[in-house]
């Protein structure tokens, strides 16, 4: 507690359970002990990351006001649970019967020559008691241990039904493959044997052609095309 000559400020630590992606609030209790209305205004160094409400009001004489303080949800542990956002309370006589409506920034000038009271708190970070860095770590490892392990054992069992059936499958229409591969071999086998004569042929007309010192004749190019035709359909049915 931080004792002044206007306000009270309860706790001067502002503790906040630390959880990922969760908003985390923080009360502090202002408690006037004079018999006039006082201002205050809570300023801190990081406005991005709290929402202070409210963060300017009146206390009424021998009275107390509550502050929330709320943490906008963090994506990431910090560095060794450490934090250096500040928090800056300040407090101002008012006039009697004031109300929050008739505060403004130049009650808080000290240039102005008003005097204004001023109560520094630091923000600390504690982990909340139900979820601890080891017991999250404990309860993603016992998870991923127990997904792997139930995915491990049904991917097995998968693979050896389907290696069973594909065994069965082929056992079963194994005569079948075997003559459908047997004809395949022969009309490849007679392809190729075509293939072989018209290259024979080709190179006898070549012969003849370059000593005739001709061009190439009709039925080369007849017998090129015929080549290309049967090399795709050795190629497709191999």
């Amino acid at each position: 507690m931080s004792t002044g000559e206007l306000l009270n400020v309860d706790p001067v630590e502002l503790k906040f359970p630390f959880e990922l992606k969760k908003q985390i609030a923080c009360s502090l209790q202002l408690s006037n002990k004079t018999d006039d209305y006082v201002a205050f205004k809570v300023k801190t160094t990081n406005p991005k990351k709290y929402c202070v409400r409210p963060n300017t009001g009146i206390v009424l004489p021998k009275s107390t006001c509550e502050v929330t303080v709320t943490m906008q949800a963090q994506k990431e542990v910090p560095a060794d649970m450490q934090c250096k956002d500040k928090f800056l309370l300040q407090g101002v006589k008012a006039p009697d019967g004031a109300t929050p409506k008739d505060i403004t920034a130049e009650m808080f000038n000290r240039e102005a020559g008003n005097v204004v009271e001023e109560c520094k708190l630091r923000v600390v970070y504690v982990f909340s008691p139900q979820h601890t860095p080891a017991q999250d770590g404990s309860e993603a490892g016992s998870s991923m241990r127990g997904s792997v392990s139930d995915n491990g054992q049904a991917n097995a069992a998968e693979f050896v039904m389907a290696a069973r059936t594909f065994t069965d499958e082929v056992q079963d229409k194994s005569p079948e493959a075997k003559a459908l591969i047997t004809k395949l071999t022969e009309e490849k086998n007679k392809a190729i044997q075509q293939n072989n004569k018209l290259r024979q042929e080709l190179e006898l007309l070549k012969r003849e052609t370059s000593k005739s010192g001709g061009g190439l004749s009709f039925m080369l190019v007849v017998l090129i095309g015929l080549v290309g035709l049967i090399m795709g359909y050795i190629m497709k049915r191999s």
